[in-house]
């Protein structure tokens, strides 16, 4: 018997494989795609208190070897998001982690206190598994990565919000720190359950023809296979910084992508870019796992974490 279940800070999850934020929207729109009640988890596009129309036009740009993004964290609010999209995150069959965001400290706090008082109003069976807190998105003019730049800011946040939410609370780290551990025991010392990492990375590609950037913030978040290695990395070094679980991002395509993240200590992995060029690409590293573990003989999820042999 295979057992792809993973357990950490209290959650059980049915595999390790989850959907990105700003990846798959808030589920639905990716439901007729593949079956999410087959996938570990899914993390929400990002919810702030107000509505946000995001960047303009464009916003998007492939490259060689990855995805370039400026989408500004669109999203409909915080009431929209209680209203309309949470009935039906709450019985799609998978955990549910809602990404947080906003642009000071009150922000993050609003919509955390929200989310506290709907879990009250529940039942259990359709509660969130817990809160992403986004404090490093490169792709807004305040807020963001502000927080995550520097422990001392992002410890402030981070206990602000734990005293409006008494779930699980996890942060997502910026990569664009000379110390990921440093900032992850920051978090930990905070009051956080875990840790996501890494958000994209700052990256340009410019129209040879019009000799303009292909985004229209000039520079943009990079994410995709070209950043595998730093985020296995980063990942590998907050994993060894803290004793809260670590969710690796950055560049998962296929089912030994997976393996690796967990060898170098994460818990569990989200899948982004990856679904862009193929929108079940999830559910079949799910499959790809499970067959890389029989083939290794590796009865258990749980045997790989954090057991990479460094020299």
């Amino acid at each position: 018997m295979i057992r792809l279940s993973t357990r950490f800070a209290g959650l059980e999850l049915r595999n390790p494989v989850t959907l990105a934020s700003g990846t798959c929207g808030f589920g639905r729109e990716v439901a007729d795609l593949l079956p999410l009640q087959e996938l570990g988890g899914l993390f929400t596009k990002a919810v702030t208190p107000e509505a946000r129309l995001g960047n303009a036009m464009p916003r998007l740009a492939e490259t060689g070897h990855g995805l370039l993004n400026s989408i500004g964290l669109a999203n409909p609010g915080l009431d929209a998001f209680v209203e309309e999209k949470l009935p039906w995150l709450r019985a799609c069959g998978t955990r549910v982690f809602v990404n947080v965001a906003g642009r000071v400290a009150e922000d993050y706090e609003a919509v955390c206190l929200r989310l506290e008082q709907e879990e009250a109003l529940s039942p259990p069976f359709g509660r969130l598994a817990g809160l992403e807190l986004n404090v490093s998105c490169p792709n807004v003019k305040e807020g963001g990565i502000s927080f995550g730049a520097r422990p001392g800011p992002m410890a402030e946040l981070v206990g602000r919000v734990r005293r409006c939410w008494s779930g699980l609370l996890f942060v997502k780290l910026t990569p664009q720190v000379s110390d990921v551990g440093e900032m992850a025991r920051a978090a930990e010392g905070a009051g956080a359950d875990g840790l996501c990492l890494i958000n994209t990375i700052p990256g340009m590609s410019i129209d040879l023809k019009t000799r303009r950037p292909r985004t229209i913030t000039n520079t943009s978040g990079y994410s995709g296979p070209a950043i595998k290695p730093v985020a296995l990395a980063q990942v590998w070094q907050a994993a060894r910084a803290v004793s809260i679980p670590v969710v690796g991002i950055g560049g998962i395509q296929h089912g030994h992508d997976v393996v690796e993240f967990l060898l170098a200590g994460a818990h569990a992995v989200q899948v982004g870019t990856a679904s862009f060029a193929e929108p079940a690409r999830a559910r079949f590293m799910v499959d790809e796992l499970q067959e890389w573990m029989v083939k290794e003989g590796v009865e258990s999820v749980e045997e790989l974490v954090g057991a990479v042999r460094p020299w």
